[in-house]
């Protein structure tokens, strides 16, 4: 059954890709689905065309008309009647369909100008439903009617004048060189501070992605965290989803030096960029040679010189500090980051795990094997966390939801139901001895004392139980990509992830030195492991199948336990302390397990909840399926440009969450932060986007590789101009207490 599920989803993934693949083969170029053309009517006029293909449309709010010739001036074109509709992405927008003919004034001219450069920007979508990504086409157009009155007489070499016509035209339209397009100054503004500027001429622009900086051949200085500004999306055709930058860029980088006796530094800046026109430059590179003064006492701290002294959310701080600080004082920090989460949600799965491998052996272990078998299982983890973490700073891969592909999921759910079954003790009892030998093996293969297959179950957990994002992973992740310093970066990766393993070895080695002995105790302890472990595969289960499905198996899994822990027999009379409290316990999880199949047929799908669509347990309306009300979900970036736009129209403040269903801490957020009365007055406030990768498709990754995320939770704040506030970003669960007070910070 569970290799047709597997090769049934391949099939359909099959499907998809060639239905995909067939769709787009049947589109027109972006040049055949809409042909531009543009023209001089007259002096003071310009007429713009379309010719639209049949099953085409431009939308209208998207079409963009400017002169890049400093000497001519447009006024605001004029739009023939178009077709209004509600659009999905867009809300109510005009299209235009089969011919476009746009009047554009020219508000302003020098007499001398004979020629305009034009910018002619435009979107469009086919009726299957498929649109283009944003164009940008520049067009060269002849002004007739030039004064002639100051000319000199015409020569009389007809063929002179026409070859220096030509040459004319040729230098015009002649690519400046790189040192006259991308002008680049680097200056001492402070003696911890470079200013550094590039005067980008016009139809000229760099690529935000492309810039590089850093100190070369230079002791004891370091640059400090600064961020580029944002420019304009385009989709480009080698590079994607870029922001391309106009007119002068001004940065202000703030130094941490370690001497404060003056000194001459070198600075490399990388960067690159392209015309408007089509053509690019290759990649630049430059070295500034720099003075810097005596620093002292008196000047300004490198953190003071960011314009504003705006504080630094927690995640660059802690970049900023992993620049400053020494190597073994950053892998101490990490060390105290990993042991403040191993009290968080995210890691109380891995106890279980870890206690039930050492629990399969028996009572003949020692707590010295116990230890060993937690300091393989957590070293394999901490190594295996690190790896895959500089992977996804290195290369941008969100590897915590690759490993949420349901096939994944599934095996490594059938592996802890395996391990249950062999706990109960069914195995021997009931199977076959050939087919036992066979499913014992396969069973116990991650807990057969090996210190190997403690390492492989470490290692299996980190990636598919493991930690959520948090402040720390994130800002050893951006330090890393920043500086691909990957030897700093995975250090402390991996002092973190031991440090989140601290708490395991301790239950580890206290499993084997409490384990009871040989006899009907040993074999009760296997047999509640082995409800633990039914637990842990549904808890993964969750992620892939249908909630209310997902409910019901929890309120068997709260039943059928109860009744062998005695909830329904009555106590004998001369019942001892622990019979009581097995029955007590029983009864209660025998309560539990009725409420949730209650909850389930009122239609709910919350087990921590399942009478909260009740009368009886609507006394806080703050639910959280009232909570997902609040938020509107967007699917692409195009979805939250929008939607920006529209806040900003309004003078509010868009706050973006992203979520996911495999997301432990999104869920606590969900549950517990969002749901506070105190936090949802704040939330009014904003404008509630939420971005769901729970699919992880490329409209996910492309949201995710955007704001440079390695997966949720993570919630951002914009405001006006598209801008985030950077300084404001949360990362990972914040109770409600803390959210508040982040809240109250953006303005």
């Amino acid at each position: 059954m569970f290799n047709f599920r597997i090769i049934s989803f391949f099939l359909l993934c099959l499907i998809a890709f060639k239905a995909s693949a067939l769709a787009e083969s049947d589109l027109l170029p972006v040049e055949q689905a809409f042909k531009l053309s543009a023209k001089a009517a007259e002096r003071d006029k310009l007429m713009v065309s379309f010719e639209i293909a049949e099953g085409y449309y431009l939308y209208q709010n998207k079409i963009r008309i400017e002169s890049l010739t400093p000497a001519i001036k447009l006024g605001e074109p004029a739009f023939p009647e178009g077709h209004t509709y509600n659009d999905e992405f867009f809300g109510e927008v005009i299209t235009h369909r089969q011919a476009l003919d746009i009047a554009v004034p020219i508000s302003q001219i020098d007499p001398t100008a004979t020629s305009l450069q034009l910018l002619v920007q435009h979107q469009g979508c086919a009726d299957a439903g498929i649109c283009y990504p944003p164009q940008k086409t520049t067009l060269t157009i002849a002004i007739p009617g030039v004064i002639q009155s100051t000319a000199p007489p015409p020569s009389t070499n007809a063929l002179i004048d026409s070859l220096g016509g030509i040459k004319q035209r040729f230098f015009q339209d002649e690519l400046l060189p790189p040192d006259e397009a991308f002008p680049f100054f680097a200056t001492v503004a402070a003696p911890d501070r470079l200013e550094l500027t590039w005067q980008i001429a016009d139809g000229y622009y760099l690529y935000r992605e492309k810039f590089q900086l850093e100190i070369i051949d230079t002791e004891g200085v370091k640059l400090g965290v600064f961020e580029l500004p944002h420019g304009k999306p385009k989709f480009d055709e080698a590079f994607g989803e870029v922001e391309t930058l106009y007119g002068e860029l001004k940065l202000s980088i703030p130094l941490i030096r370690s001497s404060a006796a003056a000194q001459v530094i070198k600075l490399k800046a990388k960067f690159q960029g392209c015309a408007d026109r089509g053509v690019c430059y290759p990649p630049m590179e430059k070295i500034a040679e720099l003075n810097l003064p005596a620093l002292t006492v008196t000047s300004v701290p490198a953190e003071a010189a960011k314009p504003g002294n705006t504080p630094l959310s927690e995640q660059d701080s802690i970049v900023s500090a992993m620049q400053q600080d020494s190597f073994w004082l950053t892998l101490a920090s990490f060390l105290g980051f990993g042991l403040l989460l191993a009290f968080t949600p995210c890691i109380f799965p891995m106890i279980p795990i870890l206690s039930g491998i050492i629990v399969g052996q028996g009572h003949a272990i020692s707590t010295k094997r116990a230890f060993l078998l937690s300091l393989s299982y957590v070293v394999a983890s901490a190594a295996t966390y690190t790896l895959f973490g500089v992977l996804a700073a290195l290369f941008g891969s969100n590897l915590q939801a690759t490993f949420q592909q349901p096939w994944i999921v599934g095996t490594f759910s059938a592996v802890f139901i395996l391990l249950a079954l062999s706990m109960f003790g069914f195995y021997q009892l009931e199977l076959p001895k050939s087919l036992q030998a066979k499913i014992h093996d396969s069973s116990n293969q991650h807990r057969d004392g090996s210190l190997w297959g403690a390492a492989i179950m470490g290692s299996l957990s980190s990636l598919i139980v493991g930690p959520c994002v948090a402040a720390p992973l994130a800002g050893a992740l951006i330090y890393i990509g920043q500086t691909g310093d990957a030897v700093l970066g995975g250090s402390a990766l991996f002092a973190m992830g031991f440090g989140m393993g601290i708490p395991l070895l301790l239950v580890g080695a206290s499993a084997g030195k409490l384990l009871p002995k040989a006899g009907r105790w040993l074999n009760s302890t296997k047999a509640v492991f082995g409800v633990i472990m039914l637990a842990m595969a549904l808890w993964m289960l969750e992620r892939i199948i249908a909630p209310s499905v997902a409910m019901f198996f929890w309120a068997i899994l709260m039943i059928i336990p109860a009744i062998y822990l005695n909830a329904i027999d009555p106590l004998p009379e001369n019942a001892g302390g622990w019979q009581k409290l097995w029955k007590g316990t029983g009864v209660v999880m025998l309560i539990y397990g009725v409420l949730l199949l209650i909850g389930l047929s009122a239609g709910n799908h919350n087990p921590l909840k399942p009478l909260e669509n009740l009368n009886i347990a609507q006394a806080n309306a703050a639910t959280p399926a009232a909570q997902k009300n609040m938020f509107q979900r967007i699917g692409s970036l195009q979805e939250l440009e929008h939607q920006i736009d529209q806040a900003n129209a309004n003078n509010q403040v868009v706050m973006l969450d992203f979520y996911a269903d495999w997301c432990i801490s999104c869920k606590e957020m969900e549950n517990y932060t969002f749901t506070d009365t105190a936090v949802r007055a704040q939330l009014s406030r904003f404008v509630l986007l939420q971005a769901d990768v729970t699919q992880n498709s490329g409209a996910d990754q492309a949201l995710l590789k955007k704001f440079k995320l390695i997966g949720p939770p993570a919630i951002l704040f914009f405001g006006p101009g598209q801008q985030e506030k950077t300084n404001h970003r949360i990362i990972g669960y914040q109770d409600a207490e803390t959210f508040l007070k982040s809240l109250r910070q953006v303005n």
